[in-house]
């Protein structure tokens, strides 16, 4: 089983974010000692008043730390950007990263985000699908010719060619059966979010399955994003990172994602966090490794306005458990 650290760049209104960028750096560091093998970011635009740094930069800066680590966006809101761009800079990424990038994907839902880049909320999807066949094509053929219903390019080519052969590997996050079905048939991996409950992604496993099977692939894993907070005691883990899961979801709900916390918080957290000491939350990773047949446990640690020290004791907690 592998662990991934999704790291958090968004912080409360009124937070120094420069004074906050060594913890990061810390937080990278603390997760590759401990045998972490991927770093992942999140990806928006227009999140005030919660403070972001934008990802690309985000991932260059902090690729050094990483070395050794997988690091890529979980995820990239594709539709809302030129598939050349993105191509670029994962060949970029790639390169920086020996190799070891994966370019995580997603359809996005914020309408502000769409509304800003002249997009269509009903456009996402077409987008989506046209940007990754460009994309491919671009890693892996000198000059490209393609004219498509919202992208072209003439007989050109990218000016770097990825380090990894037909480039980086692209995981799809997929919350619906029609997207999911989409990224067994194009992509290499399906990428299940965080706030997915353990029910609903069951039975979508099921249908990635046989969707799979039916297309004849094999996807590079099955990874799954939770998240996941391991405390000293399993009686006060789940205080302790309470007010910042609920920040961050209350965040999600304003902006339209309909994962409220509405509902009494340990009702909400069950079968969609994993949150205990060590033995809890190991059972828990076992248990969704034998329910779901994952093996790539993406898991954030981090939310807005919980307390360093919390934080690195939690991934060297998973450490301890799984990573070495």
């Amino acid at each position: 089983m592998k662990l991934g650290l999704f790291i958090n760049t968004q912080f409360p209104e009124g937070t120094s974010v420069p004074e906050r960028i060594p913890e990061l750096v810390e937080q990278v560091r603390t997760a590759r000692d401990a045998g972490f093998v991927s770093l992942w970011f999140p990806h928006h635009f227009l999140t005030d008043p919660l403070q972001m740094l934008q990802i690309t930069p985000m991932m260059a800066y902090l690729a050094a730390e990483a070395r050794g680590m997988a690091i890529g966006p979980n995820i990239l809101i594709l539709p809302l950007l030129n598939p050349v761009q993105v191509a670029e800079e994962a060949a970029t990424l790639d390169v920086l990263t020996g190799g070891n990038y994966i370019l995580g994907v997603g359809l996005g839902y914020r309408e502000p985000e769409f509304h800003s880049f002249g997009v269509p909320l009903s456009e996402r999807a077409a987008r989506f699908a046209e940007s990754i066949r460009l994309m491919r094509r671009l890693w892996t053929e000198d000059r490209v010719t393609f004219e498509g219903r919202f992208y072209a390019v003439k007989d050109a080519g990218i000016g770097m060619k990825p380090v990894r052969p037909g480039g980086p590997p692209i995981y799809i996050a997929a919350q619906v059966d029609a997207a999911i079905r989409r990224a067994a048939r194009i992509g290499d991996a399906w990428l299940i979010v965080n706030a997915s409950h353990l029910d609903t992604v069951d039975k979508q496993m099921r249908l990635y399955r046989e969707t799979l099977a039916e297309a004849g692939r094999t996807p590079h894993e099955y990874p799954i994003a939770r998240e996941c907070y391991v405390g000293a005691s399993h009686h006060t883990a789940l205080e302790e990172c309470r007010a910042a899961l609920e920040y961050k979801y209350n965040a999600y709900a304003s902006w339209g994602l309909g994962a409220s916390t509405a509902q009494p918080f340990e009702e909400f957290a069950r079968d969609r966090f994993i949150i205990g000491d060590k033995v809890s939350v190991k059972e828990e990773i076992a248990r969704y490794r034998e329910r779901l047949g994952v093996d790539h446990f993406i898991m954030r640690c981090q939310w807005p306005g919980l307390p360093q020290e919390r934080v690195l004791g939690s991934i060297r907690r998973l450490g301890d458990m799984f990573g070495g």
